[in-house]
């Protein structure tokens, strides 16, 4: 076989078979399930319109999907040890896939929330159970390539989405959005049943965990649904009702709060908890989990408000703003496999520092943002952004899972997708209402220059007057339309002050984060198998 040595054939997906193969197969239901988030983003704006319901009311498609996500995620490990894997994996494929088609079906909004919540449930599954087979496949040396080929679905989905919903959206309708998601999950579904094992091993640790019984932790399940579930509503629409103003807020914030305290000192006095909180005291991971919290914070905030700036401030419609995020993919494309070489032989701490210290200096470039910036600034700003991300994601996961045993890699792949997951929404929630606030802020400062006092003032309002007049408008129309153009102006200017202020503090945050990876992560072993023994 060409494939790679694996560390334990017991644990291993693979069977006889190239474990490259493997990664492939699981790659495919990743590209599904990247996509669909990207873009349905793109399309809500339709959604609402043909459903005949508000933007506000459209919004919860999103955010009952990340819900779902984040209840399903932290307790995927602990379903795939007691279902089996690749049994579970396949669940998720299917389910993901089937109410992806009854998305596409919906004829009214609280129908469609129902199937996003079944999606989301589905899709909560997918990717633990994705990385747990492909760490427990490949060998420490070689497990750096792996996730690297594994990453570039993760990056090729984002990077064609926006696009492609734009264009389905547009030249058909919105339900195409998901009845794409049909042929990948069809595919996915049959090669999986087709190629993937179950390990020997894991089949008898499921065995040896029913053998008495099983044991479900349902206080530990309530806890992280409504620790998480609570928690990413307040996350997703805290902006909009204004945070602790809102009673609704308020008590969901309360809910969240107690759930994830009290779900801590419940896991930790547990045998066989739902969530394995015992690896988040373990430095390496507890690190590793930490740092993917700030790449998600980061990564996933400033995707979502450079396609808003550009349609808001700059007219783009979706496919545009779509295409000019399209060659960052590329980029990051071209450095995954680089990444992936450079990750078995480099320490993960030192490159997770470069890929830092290069995220920070992008986020200080898209500090230059003007009314000025055109179609290229915009694409050269997301390709400095996506170049160092392959450092990150690929070396962080590497870090993870050194040193944990086998049978923790189930739990571990979750937590780790659950602090992506979670540090994404918390980026996302405080980019916006940062742009919101300061938004306020700048807007505020820069009408105190706007005064009928100010010749500055007088001699701008003149001159844009008789532009107006120039063009056919009455005197006291172009006045009215001048004062017009200038409050929009103002305003327009105030946002994109907002948003460097947005950009400028993810940079400083990814600065700080550079001397605190090299201080607490560990070295590791990258030619030996996890030890048990590693904390």
């Amino acid at each position: 076989m060409n494939g790679a040595r694996r560390p334990d054939n017991d644990r291993s997906a693979a069977g006889d078979r190239n474990p490259w193969l493997i990664a492939v197969v699981v790659s495919i239901a990743t590209f599904m399930l990247v996509l669909d988030t990207s873009i349905a983003n793109v399309a809500l704006r339709n959604i609402a319109g043909d459903l005949a319901a508000g933007l506000d009311e459209s919004t919860w498609i999103i955010t009952t999907y990340l819900v779902a996500n984040a209840v399903i995620i932290p307790i995927s490990g602990w379903l795939s040890s007691v279902i089996g894997r690749k049994r579970y994996y396949m669940i998720c494929v299917g389910t993901f896939t089937a109410a992806s088609v009854l998305c596409g079906l919906s004829v009214n909004l609280p129908m469609l929330i129902a199937c996003r919540i079944l999606q989301g449930l589905g899709g909560g599954g997918m990717a633990p159970s994705e990385q747990s087979i492909l760490a427990d496949t490949f060998p420490p040396e070689k497990r750096s390539q792996a996730f690297a080929l594994y990453g570039v679905a993760v990056i090729v989905a984002p990077t064609v989405g926006p696009t492609l919903g734009g264009w389905l959206t547009d030249n058909f309708s919105w339900h195409w959005i998901f009845f794409i998601n049909l042929p990948f999950g069809a595919l996915s579904l049959s090669l999986v049943q087709w190629l993937l094992v179950e390990p020997p091993a894991l089949e008898r640790e499921r065995r040896d965990r029913l053998a008495h019984g099983l044991h479900v932790d349902w206080i530990g399940f309530i806890l992280v649904a409504a620790g998480l579930g609570c928690l990413e509503i307040v996350l997703d629409k805290g902006q909009q009702d204004d945070w602790f103003s809102s009673s609704f807020i308020v008590t969901f914030a309360v809910i969240s709060a107690i759930s994830l305290v009290g779900l801590f000192a419940w896991e930790l006095s547990q045998d066989d908890p739902i969530v394995d909180i015992r690896l988040l005291l373990r430095r390496q991971f507890g690190t590793s989990f930490l740092v993917m919290m700030s790449v998600g914070a980061v990564l996933f905030g400033s995707t979502q408000i450079l396609p808003q700036l550009m349609q808001t401030n700059f007219a783009y419609t979706d496919e545009l703003s779509g295409l000019s995020m399209m060659p960052g993919g590329v980029a990051m494309l071209l450095m995954m496999p680089f990444a992936g070489i450079i990750a078995a032989k480099v320490q993960p701490k030192y490159l997770i520092a470069i890929g830092m210290a290069a995220v920070a200096l992008s986020m200080w470039h898209m500090t230059s943002l003007s009314p000025a910036a055109d179609f290229g600034y915009f694409v050269w700003a997301r390709v400095f952004q996506m170049v160092g991300l392959p450092l990150l994601f690929i070396p962080i996961n590497t870090a993870a899972y050194s040193g944990l045993p086998g049978e923790s890699t189930n739990q571990a792949s979750a937590l780790i997708n659950v602090a992506r997951n979670l540090g994404g929404s918390i980026g996302v929630s405080m980019a916006n209402t940062e742009i919101a606030q300061r938004s306020q802020f700048h807007q505020s400062r820069l009408v105190e220059h706007v005064v009928p006092s100010s010749q500055a003032w007088i001699d701008a309002q003149h001159r844009i007057a008789e532009y107006f007049m120039s063009q056919g408008s009455g005197s006291l129309a172009a006045g009215k339309a001048a004062m017009a153009w200038v409050g929009q102006a103002v305003q327009n200017q105030a946002t994109m002050l907002a948003y460097g202020d947005v950009f400028w503090l993810a940079g400083l945050f990814a600065a700080v984060m550079v001397p605190l990876v090299l201080l607490m992560l560990r070295r590791v072993d990258m030619q030996s198998a996890p030890a048990a023994h590693e904390a």
